[in-house]
């Protein structure tokens, strides 16, 4: 994708100024705040063939209840969702499997990802700011992603820690609760309002995984992977709980900084202030599971793998942000639990009940519901970004990229 600016630029911007024309004066004298990544809009929309100029514009391309159902967006975001929950299933798999190997280490098992992405996105925002600019990043907006990052950080140690108590099964049912953190918080702060049909797809989604657990409690899945659970049942449930807690809370804030924001600064500061939180918690909480962890070639392979597809999730959510919400984000997610028992029959020897591809095409079909009545923008029209997203950063799928640009994700 090309790029507007230069290593000392602050833009994810994707139109091309005409020849010999620079950013203006007020973008460049404070290029850390307001809408950096819209550089002399106007001259940008006029030199572009064929822009829409207006969010009314844009959404009255396509009419009627189906709208978004037309356009490319919706399957991007229906298959982005399913990828984002196997990379969840997966990575609650290898939790699973580390712990039945006799090693959980919540904090360091999530540190080495916060590394990854550190050598990923923080030298990429590195390279496009510059050190000074970088620095200047740190001391006005660190405090926003020192928010995100705790949250974050939280929410993997307490889901994490859940494994040690609780099996797959029951951890996988903390996304009812993140659910209703991200609903209640993005109606408070952030004004989203929410569509009746909306409402009703997340609640047939849930009802999707009421089917997995009426089917769970009368095969007897949940109490089958006993040899992984230790403790108590309800400490395990808890801390599933507060970690649930603190992944909507993080949700909710990420998709409002990618909105305005470039991704890879998001990500790279997230990753930046979160190494240093789970650094200390590895140091304080971590020290007696490490004397008592068992250390092989095993062990080794899921410690890999968990990092891997965690970050790949870390560079796929954000995207899920801009292109729908938070809301959306999480009952995508839910089909986790299908995908859960799937791997489960080959690495936990589990069995599919018939009524588990019931329960899927549920949840499959309340995520389809709840973009009925949508317009052809979907969720990506976020309410604190004014009517034509005019505070929004131009950025990978971002409504305030198609007004510039017309109909184009990338």
């Amino acid at each position: 994708m090309a790029t507007h600016g230069g290593k000392g630029g602050v833009t994810e911007y994707f139109a091309s100024a005409p020849a010999g024309q620079g950013p203006s004066s007020s973008s460049e004298a404070n290029p850390m705040h307001g809408a950096p990544e819209v550089v002399d809009i106007k001259d940008d929309v006029d030199a572009t063939e064929g822009a829409i100029t207006s969010v009314d514009e844009l959404e009255a391309s396509k009419k009627g209840r189906f709208a978004y159902f037309k356009t490319r967006d919706f399957y991007i975001v229906l298959v982005l969702g399913q990828v984002l929950a196997l990379c969840v299933t997966s990575t609650n798999t290898f939790s699973s499997l580390l712990a039945a190997q006799g090693t959980s280490i919540p904090a360091f098992q999530t540190f080495f990802n916060y590394i990854l992405l550190n050598i990923i996105y923080t030298s990429f925002t590195l390279y496009r700011y510059g050190f000074k600019r970088w620095c200047r990043l740190l001391l006005k907006d660190g405090w926003k992603y020192i928010i995100l990052s705790f949250l974050d950080v939280e929410g993997n140690y307490f889901t994490v820690l859940a494994y040690r108590y609780t099996t797959i099964l029951s951890a996988q049912l903390i996304n009812f609760f993140a659910i209703v953190t991200v609903v209640i918080v993005s109606f408070v702060f952030l004004r989203v309002r929410y569509h009746f049909t909306q409402v009703a797809g997340i609640l047939i989604c849930i009802g999707g995984v009421g089917i997995l657990i009426g089917s769970d409690h009368i095969t007897g899945a949940s109490d089958s992977m006993d040899t992984i659970s230790k403790g108590s049942q309800v400490k395990g449930d808890l801390f599933a709980l507060l970690g649930a807690a603190c992944y909507g809370l993080s949700n909710v804030t990420e998709e409002f900084l990618v909105s305005e924001r470039p991704l890879y600064e998001v990500v790279g500061q997230l990753a930046f202030w979160a190494t240093i939180w789970n650094g200390a918690q590895v140091g304080i909480f971590d020290k007696d599971s490490f004397r008592t962890a068992t250390w092989n070639g095993k062990v080794g392979g899921y410690l890999t793998g968990y990092t891997l597809i965690l970050a790949m999730f870390y560079s796929l959510a954000p995207l899920m942000f801009r292109l729908a919400s938070a809301a959306f984000f999480n009952i995508s997610l839910l089909t986790g639990n299908f995908w859960g028992v799937c791997i489960g029959v080959k690495v936990f020897h589990l069995h599919i009940h018939w009524m588990y591809p019931i329960a899927f095409v549920c949840i499959i079909g309340g995520l389809l519901v709840y973009f009925v009545g949508k317009k052809v923008l979907g969720e990506a029209t976020k309410p604190w970004l004014g009517k034509n997203q005019e505070r929004g950063v131009v950025g990978v799928g971002t409504a305030r990229r198609k007004v510039v640009k017309g109909d184009t994700v990338v």
